[in-house]
C-alpha cells in the first residue's frame, strides 16, 4: 500500500477512504491494508494548506490595499474587486476552520513583509512603511482605506 502512496497518491487516497469508511462501521477484516502513517502525515498536511491558504489571501489582500492607500490615483474597479474577493475568501475560510482565527495575527504579520514587497514590485513608486499601516480589524473590514 506504500508503494501505491509514492505512485499514485489519488488512488491511495480513495482506497484509504474506502477501508477506513468500512473500518469506521466495525469491519475490521482490511486494517492491515490501513496505511496510518501517510494518513496521519495527509490530515497534518490539511491544516498546513488551509494556513498557507490564509496566509496568501492576506498577502493578497494587503498588497491591494497598500496600493489602494498608497496610489489613489490609480485605484480600479479590479483593485476594488481584488480586495472584496480576498475578503471574502478569508471570511470563508475563517467559517470552514474557525480555530485559524488565533492564527491570524502571526499569519498577518507574517504576510505584511511579503505584500509590501509585492506592491513595491509592482508599482516601482512607493515609500510603503515598513510595518503595517492596518489593523487585522481594518484589512478584514467592509470599507476601503483612504
Amino acid at each position: 500500500m506504500n508503494d501505491l502512496y509514492d505512485t499514485d497518491v489519488v488512488l491511495w487516497s480513495e482506497r484509504q477512504t474506502e477501508l477506513l469508511r468500512r473500518r469506521a462501521t466495525g469491519d475490521l477484516a482490511n486494517d492491515a491494508d490501513l496505511d496510518w502513517d501517510h494518513i496521519a502525515e495527509e490530515i497534518a498536511a490539511v491544516g498546513r494548506s488551509a494556513r498557507r491558504e490564509l496566509q496568501s489571501r492576506l498577502v493578497r489582500l494587503l498588497q491591494h490595499l497598500l496600493k489602494w492607500r498608497y496610489q489613489p490615483e490609480f485605484r480600479s474597479v479590479s483593485w476594488r474587486t481584488t480586495i472584496r474577493n480576498q475578503r471574502h475568501a478569508i471570511e470563508d475560510l475563517l467559517v470552514e476552520s474557525p480555530s485559524l482565527k488565533a492564527a491570524l495575527p502571526e499569519l498577518f504579520l507574517i504576510a505584511y513583509p511579503r505584500a509590501r514587497l509585492n506592491a513595491l514590485d509592482e508599482t516601482g513608486l512607493l515609500d510603503l512603511p515598513a510595518t503595517t499601516p492596518f489593523t487585522v480589524e481594518q484589512a478584514l473590514g467592509d470599507t476601503l482605506p483612504d
